[in-house]
């Protein structure tokens, strides 16, 4: 793989300056162990923002299926 491959894709999912220029180190540097312990934390970090965003749209669903509720009362 090309050292731009890898800062390309990792721009493109959102990574920090310091996160990509941390992996491009790692990578340059050969140590592929430390370069895939790297990408899994932040893989990990990108799961938890989407567990945030799927609690969000849970509680919005909540709250609408509430004002539907009342809505059906007042009917």
């Amino acid at each position: 793989m090309e050292t731009k491959v890898l800062i390309d894709n990792l721009t493109d999912n959102g990574c920090s300056r310091e996160g990509v220029s941390r992996a491009k180190a790692l990578y340059e540097a050969g140590d592929m162990n430390g370069l895939i312990m790297h990408l899994r934390k932040y893989r990990c970090d990108l799961v938890e923002e989407m567990h945030d965003s799927q609690r969000k749209v849970d509680r919005m669903d909540y709250l609408i299926r509430q004002v539907q509720k009342e809505a059906g009362k007042q009917v």
